[in-house]
């Protein structure tokens, strides 16, 4: 049974192995193309932000690579992207 340090040091060991280019020992979430979603559907960053109650700052992040959405935001994502419509139609709804 491996104790606490061991698993850290495989966890840096894998890290390390990571940075290096060696993808074959981390998980790494799918990538989410939010500007070729909002451009789907024609709307600015800005529509886009108004139109699904999220902060403008933070659409502008995540198309620029500085930041990656979160696990809810992510289906949120897939939502839009699928059914722009539908989802706009149900946050219209929201106070």
């Amino acid at each position: 049974m491996k104790n606490a340090f061991d698993k850290i040091a495989a966890g840096l060991d894998d890290a390390i192995a990571f940075a290096q280019g060696d993808k074959s020992r981390a998980r790494v979430a799918n990538d989410i193309d939010v500007k070729a979603i909002r451009a789907a559907n024609n709307m600015t960053q800005d529509v886009f932000a108004r139109t699904f109650h999220l902060p403008v700052g933070t659409v502008r992040d995540w198309e620029q690579g500085r930041r990656q959405p979160d696990s809810g935001a992510r289906v949120l994502l897939r939502m839009i992207a699928a059914d722009a419509r539908a989802v706009e139609r149900l946050m219209a709804r929201l106070p």
